[in-house]
């Protein structure tokens, strides 16, 4: 850990163990592998002669303190986190109403539920590459819109699929702001401390969950939410949809009025004087009150500007230059799987799909799962073959309101986990906390099959959320620690895509299966978790890593 050296003091602080911060390049302890060859970074250190000293990335963080900035910081990247929570979760929490509303089968709410992830995957890498290109304050103001107005939009889509076209459209949105919500947030983030916060920040998920469950519980159940607008038959859970959209909006409002760009890029992109500016800001509000005034310094930036299409220039015709465009875009993905960054990257593929198969294939469908327990009177909703008649066979009115409930509960399960990660990630590492906590899942995953009851069933839920919240953080962590300035949106893009693939798959399976065999796919996720958790022993530990 670290200790503070005279109290208040912006540059007091230094590890504990050594007394000084390991220099670029330095292997890692744990691992004996170079987590980072700073060569990659492509940022000259030379004052050139000027007297003003210049200074690092990470010693123009330190000089800037934290305090107050960072807090405000973390709400409101918080807010947009919670509000992808929201607007992915919500569509587990209509599923037992809107079925009959939009004559859905099991098939159709596997496709309704798969088709946000669809959107995500398309979005994931196509707006990382941007944050990498073109900034991440701005990429996040277009995603959270595009999310907030196409999933407003879909409340009142009278047909099937006109919502399943509007959520897809939503899920681009929420494809963008997820991975790049990390990558800009850790960016101010003081190294010592980066662990802990970006942990801090993951827990807003576990607020978004808990919204979209208690929004569920109050407004889907209540009869005056229902009226007729022409053909339109508008039921609660259409405003519940309605709801869910606004964290996006005005966590996209926030960021467009209020939230600098990340200084890390300004400094890849050569952009000194902006990125003073930011550090000036942070300054001013990690010092009030303290009397303190802003150093001068210069900073070790890129000589290259970003976003010059040299390449396109060299290409000839329309088609010609869209090749360029096509190969400049995938080249993120090719430097990703190349070098001392591949091993590392194939580890982290396999990590993802398992843990997004397992997490929302089973998350996604809690819900529904619970129905049927409550029109079979209890038990597990596999062991139990009463509960397993298709849904279009069951009433969805008068809405069961334990269902809600249940959803609430295993929402709030996430809290332990998430304590947990934010007072162990600096200690254990994201890496250790990452097998294990995947390992658990799995075991409490296969004794949701197994269980009799209807309390065993909740009980084991809840801790299947609260431990693999931990693996969601521990990922988080690891995702913005593991790569460079210039590939960081972008690899974190390419992974949550490859993560919607999995959620695709996952929800399609238990949709196609549910109601025949719902063993099958519960099985399956807890073989793939276990899997995800030994392939993760074989990524470096990245403790307290500097960033490049």
């Amino acid at each position: 850990m670290y200790r503070h050296v005279h109290t208040g003091d912006f540059e007091a602080q230094e590890p504990l163990l050594t007394g000084k911060y390991p220099e670029p390049g330095e292997r890692d302890s744990d691992e004996g592998e170079i987590i980072f060859d700073r060569s990659m970074s492509k940022i000259p250190c030379d004052a050139g002669g000027n007297a003003k000293r210049r200074l690092t990335y990470e010693e123009a963080v330190e000089e800037a303190g934290f305090g107050s900035f960072h807090w405000l910081l973390l709400l409101a990247c918080g807010w947009a986190n919670a509000s992808d929570a929201v607007e992915i979760l919500c569509v587990s929490f209509l599923l037992p109403t809107a079925r009959c509303d939009l004559l859905l089968s099991s098939s159709d709410m596997g496709l309704l539920t798969a088709s946000i992830f669809l959107g995500m995957m398309v979005g994931g890498y196509m707006w990382g590459y941007l944050a990498d290109q073109r900034g991440r304050r701005r990429v996040l103001v277009v995603s959270l819109t595009v999310n907030g107005v196409f999933g407003g939009l879909a409340s009142v889509a009278p047909k099937f699929w006109l919502f399943l076209l509007l959520r897809f459209v939503s899920g681009i949105g929420v494809g963008g702001s997820i991975p790049v919500i990390f990558s800009y947030f850790s960016e101010f983030m003081p190294r010592l401390r980066r662990g802990a916060m970006i942990s801090a920040l993951a827990t807003f998920w576990m607020a978004g969950n808990i919204l979209a469950a208690g929004l569920a519980w109050l407004v889907i159940p209540r009869t005056w939410a229902h009226f007729s607008v022409g053909r339109l038959d508008f039921q609660s859970w259409r405003l519940f949809v309605v709801l869910c959209s606004i964290p996006s909006l005005t966590s996209a409002l926030l960021f467009r009025l209020l939230m600098p760009e990340s200084p890390k890029f300004l400094m890849e992109a050569g952009r000194e004087k902006e990125a003073i500016g930011v550090f000036h800001v942070m300054f001013k509000l990690n010092m009030w009150g303290k009397g303190k005034s802003f150093p001068e310094f210069g900073l070790c930036t890129s000589s290259k500007q970003r976003g010059e299409p040299e390449e396109s220039r060299t290409c000839g015709s329309r088609t010609e230059r869209l090749a360029c465009v096509f190969k400049k875009a995938l080249l993120p993905v090719k430097q990703m799987f190349n070098g001392p960054l591949k091993s590392r990257s194939i580890a982290l593929l396999i990590v993802f799909y398992c843990i997004s198969f397992g997490y929302y294939g089973l998350w996604m469908w809690f819900p529904a799962l619970f129905e049927r327990m409550e029109s079979g009177g209890g038990g597990s909703p596999c062991a139990n073959t009463s509960v397993l008649s298709p849904l279009l066979n069951q009433s969805c009115y008068p809405v069961k309101t334990a269902v809600y409930m249940e959803g609430f509960i295993i929402a709030a399960s996430n809290l332990p986990g998430n304590i947990f990660t934010i007072l162990m990630i600096d200690r254990l590492g994201g890496k250790t906390l990452l097998s294990c906590s995947l390992l658990v899942s799995s075991l409490s995953v296969f004794l949701i099959y197994v269980v009799q009851t209807k309390v065993q069933s909740l009980a084991v839920s809840c801790v299947f959320s609260g431990v693999s919240v931990i693996t969601w953080n521990a990922l988080d962590v690891l995702g913005t620690e593991l790569y460079p300035t210039q590939l960081r949106s972008s690899a974190l893009g390419f992974f949550t895509g490859v993560g919607r693939v999995a959620a695709i798959t996952g929800n399609v399976a238990f949709g196609r299966l549910v109601d025949t065999n719902c063993a099958v796919p519960v099985l399956l996720v807890s073989a793939l978790l276990l899997t995800g958790g030994l392939v993760a022993l074989v990524l470096p530990q990245s403790r307290q890593t500097e960033l490049t």
